[in-house]
C-alpha cells in the first residue's frame, strides 16, 4: 500500500513546527515529518535547499453526531 509524500524544499530557517503548520495547520504535528524524515538532523533549523518528505494525512472519518456525546455536538 503506497501512501502519498509531497516533497518540501526548505528555506533558511525553516524548522519542524513550521512545515508542520504550513502543510498540516498544526505545529504540534511533527512527528510524522520526523519519523519520515530519518536523512534530516534533529535541528533548531533547517539550511536552504534541504528535502522534507510530507506525509499526506487522511482525513478521520466523520462520526454521526447521533454517536456523540452530548457536549460534543
Amino acid at each position: 500500500m503506497s501512501r502519498s509524500v509531497l516533497q518540501y524544499t526548505t528555506r533558511e530557517g525553516d524548522r519542524w513546527d513550521l512545515i508542520a503548520h504550513r502543510y498540516y495547520g498544526n505545529a504540534l504535528l511533527i512527528d510524522g515529518l520526523i519519523a519520515a524524515n530519518p536523512h534530516l538532523p534533529i535541528a533548531e533549523a533547517f539550511a536552504a535547499g534541504l528535502t522534507v518528505l510530507v506525509p499526506v494525512l487522511t482525513a478521520k472519518p466523520q462520526t454521526a453526531q447521533a454517536d456523540m456525546p452530548p457536549w460534543l455536538r
